[in-house]
């Protein structure tokens, strides 16, 4: 009888010893994290700009319930634009103190959107390493049984025990080349959102000084027509 997937899969794992079970974990922590992450950033809209865009738009026509009702700050950008807005209507804080205040904010949803982020890096690291270690010691096993058939080797025991070996490294790949470009692919998007966040918050701050500088010209053709 042809043994089943499931005995297959026994077999894999019993051949590749305890090395191959670590870089399984690890492709299940990886699994995990990556879902996890897809399922944060799809619920948050962290790349969307909609609600911003139409937000920075009424913050430009001085239309501050329009700009706030606009916003989702439950969303990255949304939260820090809100907050920027809001903070710039705020006649007690100054100019630097809204700054300040606001990149603070943008570091912290940074932060958030990029946790668990270092452990994919770690286990794309690490386990094409643990691969080769698992090989190195499986080599070093089949040379110790050459060792102890003399002069009567068995060609097929050799060739046996390096395929075993090499079985380890060919896991170590498998998890590593994968676990790479997804880390590669998150930390893409988290680059997308602190680039859109820093674009929506200067367009915040450059639209109220062109707002103040539109009011001063304002102030001064109407005294000048008073004159």
């Amino acid at each position: 009888m042809e043994p089943t997937a499931q005995q297959k899969i026994i077999d894999f794992l019993v051949v590749g010893g305890p090395v191959v079970w670590i870089l399984l974990g690890f492709s299940v922590v990886a699994l995990t994290i990556v879902l996890a992450k897809v399922i944060q950033f799809a619920g948050l809209k962290a790349e969307s700009t909609k609600t911003a865009d139409k937000a920075i738009d009424a913050w430009r026509k001085d239309n501050l319930d329009g700009a706030i009702k606009n916003l989702r700050p439950q969303r990255p950008i949304d939260g820090v634009v809100s907050f920027a807005i809001r903070a710039l209507q705020n006649a007690s804080m100054d100019l630097a103190t809204v700054r300040e205040e606001t990149e603070r904010l943008a570091l912290k949803q940074l932060h958030t959107l990029r946790s668990f982020l270092r452990p994919l890096e770690i286990i794309a690291s690490l386990s094409p390493l643990l691969g080769l270690l698992g090989t190195v010691l499986g080599m070093i096993a089949a040379f110790q049984k050459m060792e102890g058939a003399g002069s009567q080797v068995d060609p097929s025991v050799l060739s046996g025990g390096i395929w075993q070996a090499l079985l380890t490294t060919a896991v170590g790949i498998a998890v590593a080349v994968p676990v790479m470009m997804l880390h590669a692919w998150l930390e893409r998007k988290v680059e997308r959102v602190a680039h859109n966040m820093n674009d929506a918050v200067t367009r915040v701050f450059t639209s109220r000084e062109l707002n103040r500088v539109a009011s001063l010209q304002k102030n001064e053709k109407e005294v000048k027509h008073a004159a």
